[in-house]
């Protein structure tokens, strides 16, 4: 029947507002009444878009003196079509409802029934259900399973994320279904999960078993393997793999020297991946927006930004597309390096090209901004930000307060914050913390006090860092009380105060002469928490306390600890130690021994760095190492590997 002559006989029925199974059964009706001469339906749909349940999902007058016709009958292709289209609709007991009909007619199923429905459960994310399904095919429907089936299932599974059941149903199906041999497909999926699961080493073993299963590798199969080894800093590996996959007549693709440029940029191997670029040309691969997106993330982030603005220029020549990644690794990479100023200047070229940043690489330059010191232009992007009509979010709003409250503007800030709730955003920890932050700084501890109480009111969940600052405040005013009450509100709430915590309510107890609960907290804080351990200013504070006390020996076991725990002491450490051997009436030791031999003990552990530093600040102090320490240090600092490695790192910057 013709789809007009169809199409003119349903004009007078709503066909949008009708369930999906309820058009297909009307469909099926009114063809099946055409076919008898009578241009009425047989099924009306029904008056309300409320389906009813208790329908059966096909008409039994569809199937009345069907014939038979060998193996096949008519109407089978009906159950098949009626099988796609539930399918794709997601109407999972409509399906059942069909195979259990068809199971009472004894109908015939094919495979390419149940791959269908499997892609169906993979879609609503029912991965158990096409497992179910895939074991009853044999039982139930008598339709024999093959790889196709088998590998659909275990497409089903990785697509969703379940990389150790996929490798349990591999490893049943192998051992189980004697009928099913594994073909390229199967290797490849198996392979991406065991990489999915760091399983490198069993996925390089079932990579040298496939020829012996008579599947040969393909771009795919190494494509993945190499990603896998990639992550696992194996890159001598995936690269030897590149060599023997073009050995073996494998042609590499763009994703194949994609996947090996990342991993090179990620390690700081510029140079290696410039070359591997130059081979994509050889082979006739032209490099697309992932590869130029993959090198310019590179190039800032070993700071070459340069280089990245003039990659970003060829991209363009080119006649690729940068997207909002291209663009926001450059921008953040700009502000990282301190190079707001040019971010902000190619973001006009870019914009008088049709381009529209979003609020993220404003946040980057913004903040960058603020952290070169360059408020006011930092407030000019803002309201351009506002007349270009990108709407500013949460980390924006919170980024700008940041901003003006490390310049000393709270209460500007402030104003921010009013207009950041009166327009729907949020604020977060972070907003919190930054304003807090500043009203202490500016001396307004009552206000930054009141916003603390304001942020639980609000239900605002609680971070370490807001605490930190609370804490750092009120030990910079001489709160020790008040922080001290605060510090046991972050015991019993189960959080484990941070490094700033910890170094704050220390210096806030030495101050206040309680040197002995200080070190105490210092024991906790070593041995108790592994996300706060003591930093330089931790030791220097309570060097410091102790050195004030007369307490030297203490604080020399205090540096003990330092150099065990592998801290370098800095130019405070030193002048603590000098000033008072300087006061001390018997001072244990001269301050240039004193310093000399520290260098000495540096250099043993072969803290070179934290040596050199020493170094300067006797020179500073007119305190001229002896030249057997000298000579010692000088000589390590010019050893021939690492000289060697300076170098190579200078070809390397030559090179891209």
């Amino acid at each position: 029947m013709p789809f007009s002559t169809f199409q003119g006989k349903q004009s007078n029925v709503k066909l949008f507002s009708i369930p999906g199974k309820y058009l297909a059964r009307l469909f099926f009706s009114r063809t099946l009444a055409a076919a008898h001469g009578n241009s009425q339906p047989q099924i009306s749909p029904p008056h309300d878009a409320t389906p009813d349940v208790s329908a059966p999902p096909i008409s039994d007058s569809i199937f009345r003196g069907a014939r038979t016709l060998g193996s096949y009958r008519q109407g089978d292709s009906t159950f098949y079509s009626l099988i796609d289209f539930h399918a794709g609709s997601g109407d999972f007991r409509s399906l059942e409802m069909v195979f259990e009909r068809m199971k009472r007619e004894n109908r015939v199923l094919i495979e390419k029934n149940f791959i269908v429905v499997f892609r169906a459960y993979g879609k609503a994310h029912l991965p158990h259900k096409a497992i179910d399904l895939f074991h009853r095919m044999v039982p139930e429907f008598q339709c024999k399973q093959t790889v196709r089936s088998f590998n659909s299932v275990l497409s089903v599974l990785i697509r969703g994320g379940l990389y150790q059941r996929a490798l349990e149903f591999y490893d049943y199906v192998k051992y189980n279904r004697r009928n099913i041999s594994a073909n390229g497909l199967t290797f490849n999926l198996v392979i991406k999960a065991l990489c999915k699961l760091h399983l490198i080493g069993r996925a390089v073993d079932l990579f040298r078993e496939m020829p012996g299963f008579g599947c040969k590798p393909d771009a795919y199969t190494y494509c993945t393997l190499m990603d896998g080894l990639c992550k696992e800093d194996r890159m001598e590996d995936a690269l030897c793999l590149l060599d023997e996959m073009q050995i073996e007549g494998c042609d590499p693709s763009v994703a194949t020297f994609n996947v090996l440029i990342s991993g090179l940029c990620k390690k700081g191997y510029l140079s290696r991946a410039s070359k591997l670029v130059d081979n994509m040309f050889l082979k006739g691969c032209a490099p697309n927006e992932v590869t130029y997106n993959t090198l310019i993330h590179g190039l800032c982030l070993k700071g070459k930004l340069d280089k990245a603005v003039s990659l970003l220029s060829r991209m363009l020549s080119d006649k690729l597309i940068p997207n909002e990644v291209t663009y926001g690794t450059m921008m953040y990479g700009l502000a990282k390096n301190c190079k707001s100023i040019d971010g902000v200047h190619i973001l006009e070229s870019l914009e008088e090209r049709g381009y529209k940043a979003n609020e993220y690489v404003y946040s980057a330059l913004i903040g960058g901004l603020f952290r070169e010191g360059k408020s006011e232009e930092a407030i000019k992007l803002w309201d351009r930000m506002i007349q270009k009509g990108c709407k500013p979010n949460t980390v924006v709003y919170s980024t700008l307060i940041d901003g003006l409250c490390r310049e000393g503007k709270p209460y500007v800030a402030e104003e921010f914050f009013m207009k950041m709730i009166a327009s729907g955003c949020m604020p977060n920890a972070f907003t919190y913390s930054s304003l807090m932050k500043g009203f202490f700084q500016a001396g307004s501890a009552a206000k930054a006090i009141l916003l603390w109480k304001e942020r639980a009111q609000k239900d605002c969940p609680d971070d370490e860092v807001c605490y930190s600052v609370v804490i750092h405040g009120l030990c910079e005013e001489g709160n020790v009380k008040d922080a001290l009450a605060i510090w046991k509100r972050i015991l019993a709430k189960g959080l484990a105060p941070d490094a700033v915590a910890y170094t704050s309510m220390i210096q806030g107890l030495c101050n206040a002469r309680l040197t002995k609960q200080g070190l105490s907290l210092y024991t906790e804080m070593r041995y108790k928490y592994c996300n706060a351990k003591p930093d330089v200013f931790t030791y220097n504070i309570l060097i410091k306390a102790l050195c004030k006390e007369g307490n030297i020996s203490h604080a020399i076991d205090m540096l003990n600890d330092m150099l065990n725990e592998g801290c370098d002491p800095d130019s405070v450490t030193c002048q603590i130690f000098l000033r008072t051997l300087k006061e001390k009436l018997d001072p244990p030791q001269d301050g240039r021994d004193f310093l000399d031999e520290l260098v000495l003990r540096l250099y043993r552990r072969q803290m070179i760095a934290g040596a050199c530093k020493i170094i300067g600040v006797m020179l500073e102090s007119y305190l001229c190492p002896k030249p057997s320490t000298w000579e010692k240090v000088v000589r390590e600092l010019c050893r021939p590997k690492k000289v060697r490695a300076v170098i190579d790192k200078c070809w390397g910057e030559l090179f891209l």
